[in-house]
């Protein structure tokens, strides 16, 4: 017997949709927020002079490039969130964080090391410290150059948020998955899915562009 797609589960779980929608975007949005200060702290110290500092950076950096996020979800959930008593909210906040930030951390590496060196070195010969030359005249110009890979970074975060229905966080993707098992409409769930998915990246990447004209950096 042919398939015979019946659109009109979309409609009648709307309200699920709109659910999974607000918990995959507050995840989203909170791992975000973590995983700046996280990036931003590994990425001054993998630029800094002191070598325990980079190392400790360095190792960060590649453990979590290294593991999936997938694996790392599961460990956070099942061994740190059991240790720390988090449940799967936050566990998977944590882990979104955590990866996200090493990424966060090589962009603002790379914003850093972009800006001229003459830079640094006018700033500590007229006066300022190492955290001042960094804080007032180093991080301002690094942060216009990282701002379309650090929101690129957060479009890739909304798509793998997705993976935290794997520890039973009740997002859009394990709405779906429960949707599909009660009503057996895989076709149009995921489609719909999908779509929701692409209008929020696709939003998200026009708000983007915007602040890339506005700040745009004249070299």
């Amino acid at each position: 017997m042919a398939y015979r797609p019946d659109w009109s589960v979309i409609p009648q779980n709307f309200g699920i949709f709109v659910e999974g929608l607000l918990l995959t975007l507050e995840i989203s949005a909170l791992a975000l927020l973590f995983s700046i200060p996280i990036g931003i702290i590994a990425g001054l110290f993998r630029v800094s002079k002191n070598r325990i500092l980079s190392f400790i950076a360095a190792c960060y950096v590649e453990f979590i490039r290294g593991v999936p996020l997938l694996v790392l979800l599961i460990w956070i959930f099942f061994v740190m969130g059991k240790f720390l008593n988090l449940g799967a909210f936050w566990s998977a906040i944590l882990g979104l964080a955590i990866f996200s930030g090493a990424f966060v951390a090589e962009i603002v590496r790379a914003g850093i090391e972009a800006v001229p060196r003459g830079q640094m070195e006018a700033a500590r010969s007229s006066g300022m410290t190492y955290v001042q030359a960094m804080r007032l005249i180093i991080l301002p110009q690094a942060f216009r150059k990282v701002l379309p890979p650090m929101a690129s970074q957060f479009i890739i975060l909304i798509k793998d948020s997705s993976l935290v229905s794997v520890i039973s966080v009740v997002d859009l993707t394990l709405m779906g998955k429960n949707l599909v098992a009660i009503t057996y409409r895989s076709l149009e769930v995921w489609t719909f899915i999908a779509v929701i998915y692409f209008l929020m990246t696709f939003t998200l990447s026009q708000v983007i562009r915007y602040f890339e004209r506005k700040y745009r950096v004249v070299e």
